[in-house]
Parts: structure tokens; sequence; C-alpha cells
């Protein structure tokens, strides 16, 4: 018998010998590959994911920007045991998302599956294609004419709610109002309902349970022994991912269904299933439908969204027209904070739209107007693009540089270090809105500049986006000079799955009536 045990255990450790030659060959294989292209040291097991240890949370950005200053154009690096290309020029940034082949994902958007599931932002392949063909009638111009009046009348309350922080000589932080605000124009363009979040007094649940989940990507994304899932299941992390994942699946679930059963009834009962007014729902002519409404509307036609379909884009809809509009108007807010001249042009172009005592709500075609302002959103998302990396998993092999980079590689585009190429941004660290005069814009590199992607995967919602971020930044100038408490230098920015202000944007605000 011990004889038996001895061969057992022998085959045994000849196995697992075996096996750890076959990953070491592989993996001596890639090193082949992949350390042709620089970057930081690797090191077994760990890989260059060592950068990050002991490191707080809004201290990883700056780690990934001094490492992609120090490798600029592309680098290479090691999550653990898997090689990365990094990359952050604006023509090895075409070769990747300009082309209809890479449009998968890279593998860490796996992380977000358990609450996005396959919607927009993760899916691939035919189911991609799909739903983007399914989705894209509902931002067509007549759609987004109607959500106007939303963006309007949450931004004349944002107002409202900051008035007593105006002329107290003390800064407010703005980012929780304009959050509130934000969430408020997502529901109710989203989801056709009111969930009057700027008029709560405390924090919404659905908006802490998406900064949790962000939060938590983050934690999982920089550990590369939670990439296991045996491993992260296990985890604590994993516990409060779950309890975060509860409030924002039973959120949305519950307002389908709602949503579905008041649908059904007008159906049922009335002629014009686009007339709603129950005080909790979206009123009037179709180009008022919220995005809920459009999706079931297609789910009836074409059978081809189930309803976990439906919750699933719903959900990415509200995470990305949620957290990178609060970031982004919050960011645009800082810059003209700190250029009252610039604050000023933006300022005599909203009067000569809306004359002193105009207090109309800002339609599509004022908005349309407001050309500086665009501008400075623009020149806002160059330097604090809302999404600063973002990745790819190649389809094919690729020459990058003059390096082969194989097939099933996870390419990192840096669009925050793509948006300071200097070749196309001469002093790229300055604030400067009129870079996006059309006669500057002109034989510019088409990605040179990729707040929202490009490509065939480019964001689906970015007339949405600018559309929303003009309404709210002019209504709040309408009201309120700004000056901001803290340099760019003193503002931190905190990177998880959106580039936040650390700490919020302290902003001094003037009453423009009281200094007239």
């Amino acid at each position: 018998m011990s004889e038996l045990s001895t061969i057992f255990h022998g085959v045994l450790l000849f196995i697992a010998f075996a096996v750890y030659l076959q990953w070491l060959m592989k993996r001596w294989q890639l090193s082949q590959i992949f350390d042709k292209i620089p970057g930081p040291k690797a090191y077994p097991i760990v890989g260059t994911m060592y950068t990050f240890f002991g490191k707080k949370p809004h201290e990883i950005f700056y780690v990934l920007d001094k490492r992609t200053r120090a490798y600029p154009d592309i680098h290479r690096v090691w999550t653990g045991m898997t090689p990365e290309v990094r990359i952050s020029r604006p023509e090895y940034v075409e070769q990747v998302i300009g082309s209809s082949k890479h449009i998968e994902k890279a593998t860490m958007y796996r992380f977000l599956h358990a609450w996005l599931g396959a919607g927009l932002l993760t899916s691939k392949g035919e189911r991609w294609f799909q739903h983007r063909k399914l989705i894209t009638p509902t931002f067509h111009f007549n759609i987004l004419e109607g959500f106007c009046d939303v963006f309007a009348e949450n931004g004349t309350e944002l107002v409202g709610h900051l008035e007593p922080y105006a002329d107290t000589g003390k800064p407010v932080n703005v980012y929780p109002f304009i959050a509130k605000a934000a969430l408020d124009i997502i529901c109710e363009t989203a989801m056709g309902v009111k969930v009057n979040a700027q008029s709560e007094g405390e924090e919404n649940d659905y908006v802490k349970a998406v900064y949790e989940l962000s939060r938590l990507f983050l934690e999982r994304l920089v550990r590369f022994w939670l990439h296991v899932d045996f491993i992260w299941h296990r985890s604590e992390f994993a516990k409060q991912h779950r309890a975060a994942l509860q409030t924002v699946h039973g959120y949305t679930r519950e307002v389908i269904r709602d949503r579905k059963a008041t649908l059904d009834s007008k159906q049922t009962n009335a002629t014009t299933p686009s007339s709603v007014d129950d005080g909790n729902e979206l009123v009037g002519a179709r180009k008022r439908l919220a995005f809920l409404d459009l999706l079931l509307e297609g789910q009836r036609a074409n059978q081809l969204l189930s309803d976990e379909d439906v919750r699933e884009e719903v959900d990415t809809f509200m995470f990305e027209g949620h957290d990178t509009t609060t970031a982004g108007i919050s960011w645009v807010l800082f810059l003209l904070a700190l250029h009252p001249d610039v604050q000023e042009r933006v300022y005599e172009e909203i009067e000569s739209v809306f004359p002193a005592g105009d207090d109309r709500p800002a339609t599509l075609q004022d908005l349309n107007e407001l050309r500086l302002l665009e501008r400075c959103i623009k020149e806002s998302l160059r330097l604090y693009p809302s999404v600063s990396f973002f990745g790819r998993t190649l389809s094919e092999d690729i020459e990058l540089a003059g390096y082969h980079v194989p097939a099933g590689t996870i390419v990192g585009i840096h669009a925050y270090h793509v948006h300071r190429d200097e070749r196309f941004f001469p002093d790229a660290e300055r604030f400067d809105p009129d870079r996006f005069l059309p006669e500057h814009t002109e034989g510019r590199h088409p990605y040179a500049y990729i707040p929202f992607s490009a490509g065939p995967r480019n964001c689906i919602g970015q007339k949405f986006a600018l559309l929303e971020e003009k309404s709210v930044v002019s209504a709040i100038l309408r009201r309120f000079r700004l000056r901001s408490a803290r340099t760019r230098e003193e503002q931190t920015i905190m990177h998880e799955l959106i580039t936040r202000p650390k700490d919020g944007i302290e902003l001094y605000l003037e009453s423009r009536q009281t200094s007239s």
C-alpha cells in the first residue's frame, strides 16, 4: 500500500512540475515579446503591480501619471502574470480603437459584469452590434430636444439650493449639489421617474451605492490576487459589492416593473400611450419619452430584449450618464472659476441669448448658440476627461511603434495623456477654449481628442452629455460669479472609474445681482 502511495505522490509531483514548466515556458515566451517594449521592471508573480502597494486610492492616478510620463507614447506593464500594453500617442490609439476589428473591451471590464451585465459598455460581438443599432435612435435630435426641459428645470432647482451659500465669504463644495442634480436629470431622462434627490436632505442611497461600486472596482483592479474570482468572492470587498449591487439593481428593476405596468395600462386604456401624467411620470409628446420607455417599446416591437437586457442597458446609461456628467460639470466650473476673464466672456455670451431679467428655460436652440461655453466644456474635458483610462482586447496581431503585439493582448488607452500631446495642444496644461475654434481643430489628428472615446465604440450619449453640461453650467453662471478656493496644483484628482476631484470642488459664489 505504501508503495502505491509513493507512486501516486510521485505522479502528482510530476504533473505539478510539468504544469509549472509549461507555465514557465509560456511566461518566458511572452516576456520575449513584451519585454522588448519599454516599461517598469517586472517581478515574478506580482509583475509591475508592486507600484500600487501601500498607495491610498487618491494616489493611484498619480502613479499612473508618473509612469506614463516616464514612458511616453507606449509602454508595457505586467498585471500579475498578464502582460498589457499602454498607449498615449494618437497614431497608436487610432490603430486600436479606429478599427472595427478591436471592439472587445479589456478583460478588466469583466469586473463590471455583475453590475452592468452585457450592456453597451461591456458587451461584444453580435450582441453589441445588435444593441447599439436598437439604442442609437433613442438619442435622436427630437428626443434630445425634449430632454432640454428636464435639464433646465433641474438646473434652476440646483441654483436655488446654492443661493444660501452666495455672498457669505466662505467657499462651498458644489460637487454634492451637482451630483444630486445630475441624478435627478438621469432618473427622469433614463427611467422616466422623479426621485427628487435635490430636495432630499440626506445623500441618495442609489448615488452612495454607485460610488461604492466604483470604489470597489478600483480596489479589485489594483490587487492582482483579487482578479481570481475564487479569492474575490470570499473577500470583505465582495460582501460590500453584493450589498451595493442589491441597492442598485433593486431600484432599477422596481422602476422597470412599474414603468411596464404604466405603459401597459396606457396602451389598454388610451389611444396615445406617450401621454402620461400621474405626478411621477414624464408628460406629453413622444419626444418626452424616457430612455426606458423607448427600450420597452423596442422590446415590444422586435422581442430582441429581455427584461434583464433592459435592466442592463438602463443601469449602464444611469452609470455613464450620471457619474461622468457630474464630474464634467464640476471640472468646467472649477476651470472657469480660475479664469475670470474667460468666465466673463462666457457670461456675456449667455446674456446675448438670455437678456437680463429673462428667466426662461434654455431650449435646444439656445444651447446651440452658446458656442464659447461649448468650447470651454470641450477644453475642460481635454484637461480632465471623465474617463481618463480605458482598454481594448486585440482581436488580431498588430504592430505598434515598431513592436509586435499579439492578438489577445489588453491595450490600455491613456486619454488623459493623449490630450497632452504638445504637437496638437501646445502648452498643453494651459486652459485655452480657443483650441476648439474651427480654424484650430481643422487638420488636428482625429484621435488626439477622445473624451468620449472614438471609432465604432464611441460614446453613444455624447450629445446628451454636452447639452446637459451646457444647460446646467449656463444656469449657474446666469446667477453667480465663481471663484475657486483651490489652485489646480492644490486640487487633487481621484481616479476610480471616473476622474473625480478629491474632496469635491470648493467655490466662492457671488450673486450677479448683488455685484451689478
